[in-house]
């Protein structure tokens, strides 16, 4: 393979994991036992049984293990149908997912440290796919994506309030079922059912017990008892200081390594494969010869300053403390809708923020800018010579502040963190050439009526709306002919065209409107059922239409004119797929960080959307961006199509493009419309022209559309008010 996308597989899936897992949990001690696994893994055919999800740790793997676009920004249909596949596989072998989700930092912020390094390290990442080199980065919206699939395909899951690693434990051991992770914490959790790690769950290979036709998903299950009887039957009470001593995502002290440095680790250690298996193998080996972990603990603080033990052995309990059970009871939550947690509790946050939370209708942006005050923007693939994309959507972040700012007078201080130096401040952690920086954002002031977030869900959704609405600088009637579902897509699209820094043009807008179509499109074309417009005919596939019956009472139809309008979407659903990008060297960077701005546009449109209570219909993200074919579209559109020309076979994508495009224009700079050279007066009679004819066809198809009220599958096409749209159709 000789494309950016084949140098990522070729540095190999491996390496992708090996990242991965050096951003989760304990360093080195996951490939450690992996290296081990005839010693301490047992083989399982996993199938009707319960399991508990790490959700952060799935969407990962899924994302970097499919072969997905990462170059581009994120195919999430790609992503949702590698997903939903994932989730068929475990219901053919009558496993019953359970998913839990991390939320924010807890409120000591105590990973910030760790948060910043993964933050950097994903700058690195993010740069060398732009360069067209290798590389692992989560496009901006996987997560909401994610949680989007498992809304459709109604698997249970819960987004806990801080880290969930401790109450994934917990609520396993109250079931007594496995937990599926990446995160080498859970060899450090006594799991009852065992832990079983994502790359040796073959959920693509589902098999069949012979005799029975049941099946199941052959997997792996790490044995912490296997573990510890290898190392000389060593006490488990031993293994959480083994994670903070090897460094995990809460600890990474000096002192250890001035620990590490002195003490005699026991021989045998150096003969294991490179530097962190070295230290894990040493490590266990020299602490399997104490009785408990006091003693152990002992002897590491004697190895160090007199003036620093203290601290040190305060920090280190602390962290072991993790490794204990929770007090939260996640299995409330799955049978009753609602479970307490302790650290919220405290906080006097509104109860619908905390239940929201819960359900995933808020974000862990929202929760770290309500309990922290402190928020971190992710990095995409970006120009990195460019102010980081985020930077676009900077007024509709300060509008969330601002709703946030008031919450509740038992945050104030709560951070260890010092406080911003204004009461309306907020510190965001973002990207700065390539590096990080942390800056001071002031919230907006709003009126006092949006100021107590304990009531704001009680404000009509009119209110709602127009407070949405005025942070994305739209007016309402410009979103009135705009179908529900894209009506948020489209005021984002707009407040985008009014504050992105980087220069939009013309191609880059129609190839974003021009990508919300597909969804539709796909709907209509390859969906199964009747096709439309041709009674008795039914789709099995793609393209095959077989089984002729009788009249309707609807009357005779002409064959050729009800199924060309099936066929024209068809054939613009197949133009659409065959104009994705293809991964390889020579990304656009001007487009590529266009639409990177895009995103961030969308991301904080979608959270204070959330925040809101919804008052404008939340999008299917996979029917609303796919960036190869955002990028592939650019490049068409930029040499030998036309956006006219691309939609001429389908009149109803054409008439759903045509009020797309008005309604953008509204907000538009006049200048991106303006035609490269002056057109001379054929030119302007033949685009007139083409404008009437599309009125005429239009009102054609709208008469036929009247015919099929409630059951014509072309509706997901049409839009209401449409004659008012028609004027900007010579702008496409």
């Amino acid at each position: 393979m000789g494309t950016t996308q084949g140098k990522v597989l070729r540095y190999g899936r491996d390496w992708g994991e090996a990242i991965f897992q050096t951003v989760m949990g304990i360093r080195g001690l996951m490939s450690f036992v992996e290296d081990h696994s005839n010693e301490f893994f047992t083989d399982l055919k996993l199938r009707d049984t319960k399991i508990i999800i790490d959700g952060y740790a799935l969407f990962h793997r899924l994302c970097f293990s499919s072969d997905l676009d990462l170059q581009y920004g994120g195919d999430y249909d790609s992503f949702a149908d590698v997903v939903q596949k994932f989730f068929e596989s475990l219901f053919a072998c009558k496993i019953c997912p359970y998913v839990v989700l991390d939320g924010g930092c807890d409120i000591s912020d105590k990973k910030l440290t760790t948060l910043k390094d993964r933050a950097r390290e994903k700058i690195q990442m993010a740069h060398s796919l732009s360069v067209g080199s290798g590389g692992y980065v989560c496009p901006l919206l996987i997560r909401e994506v994610f949680i989007q699939v498992l809304n459709r395909l109604q698997v249970p899951f819960v987004q806990c309030f801080s880290e969930a690693d401790r109450d994934i434990m917990t609520l396993a051991n109250h079931w007594n079922c496995p937990v599926l992770s990446s995160d080498s914490d859970f060899c450090i959790f006594d799991l009852k059912g065992g832990f079983c790690p994502l790359n040796s769950f073959q959920w693509r290979n589902v098999s069949t017990i012979k005799g029975t036709g049941d099946r199941y998903i052959p997997a792996k299950c790490f044995s912490l008892d296997a573990l510890c009887r290898h190392f000389s039957n060593m006490n488990k009470a031993l293994l959480p200081l083994l994670a903070v001593l090897c460094g995990n995502d809460h600890v990474n002290l000096p002192v250890v390594e001035t620990f590490l440095s002195k003490v005699r680790l026991p021989p045998g250690a150096a003969g294991s494969k490179g530097r962190r298996h070295h230290r894990v193998l040493g490590l266990l080996n020299w602490l399997s010869h104490f009785a408990g972990p006091a003693e152990a603990l002992n002897q590491v603080l004697k190895q160090l300053p007199k003036k620093s033990r203290g601290d040190v052995r305060e920090l280190l309990c602390c962290s072991m403390e993790e490794y204990l059970q929770s007090q939260v009871k996640l299995q409330d939550f799955f049978q009753h809708g609602a479970y307490s947690c302790p650290d919220a509790c405290g906080l006097g946050l509104p109860q619908w923020v905390l239940a929201a939370l819960a359900r995933g209708q808020l974000s862990p942006f929202i929760s770290d800018a309500l309990v922290l005050r402190r928020t971190i923007l992710h990095t995409q693939v970006e120009n990195m010579q460019q102010p980081n994309a985020h930077r676009v959507s900077l007024p509709i972040r300060q509008v969330i502040y601002g709703l946030l700012a008031n919450a509740s007078p038992r945050l104030e201080d709560t951070s260890g963190n010092a406080p911003p130096p204004q009461p309306l401040a907020f510190r965001e952690v973002e990207r700065f050439h390539k590096n990080i920086k942390t800056s001071i954002v002031a919230a907006v002031e709003l009126p006092k009526d949006h100021c107590d977030l304990s009531r704001l869900t009680e404000l009509s959704v009119a209110s709602r709306q127009a407070l949405l609405l005025e942070a994305l600088k739209v007016r309402p009637a410009v979103l009135d002919p705009v179908p529900a579902s894209l009506k948020l897509p489209i005021a984002v699209s707009c407040y985008w065209l009014q504050q992105a820094e980087a220069k939009v043009r013309l191609h880059h807008l129609q190839a974003l409107l021009l990508g919300m179509l597909l969804g539709p499109l796909r709907t209509v074309a390859h969906g199964p059922g009747r096709c439309p417009g041709i009674p008795g005919f039914y789709i099995r596939g793609n393209h095959r239409v077989i089984g002729v019956s009788g009249s309707t009472a609807l009357g005779p139809f002409s064959l050729d004119e009800a199924g060309q309008r099936w066929v024209g979407a068809l054939a613009l659903c197949e133009e659409l797929q065959g104009a994705r990008a293809p991964p390889g060297p020579g990304l656009d960077l001007d487009a590529a960080h266009t639409f990177c701005q895009w995103q961030c546009c969308l991301q904080m449109g979608l959270y204070l959307n959330q925040l809101l209570a919804a008052p404008l219909l939340e999008p299917d993200l996979t029917c609303v961006y796919s960036g190869s074919l955002a990028h592939g579209l650019c490049r068409r559109l930029l040499t030998s199509a036309s956006a006219e020309g691309l939609l001429r076979g389908c009149p109803e994508a054409q008439q759903l493009y045509e009020c797309l495009i008005h309604a953008t224009r509204s907000c538009a700079p006049a200048e991106l419309f303006l035609p490269k050279s002056k057109s001379n007066s054929k030119k302007k009679r033949q685009k007139k022209q083409g404008s009437s004819g599309s009125k005429n066809r239009v009102g054609a198809i709208s008469d036929m559309g009247n015919w099929y009220e409630g059951g014509n599958r072309f509706g997901l096409l049409m839009v209401e008010n449409l004659e008012g749209c028609m004027e900007a159709s010579e702008l496409a």
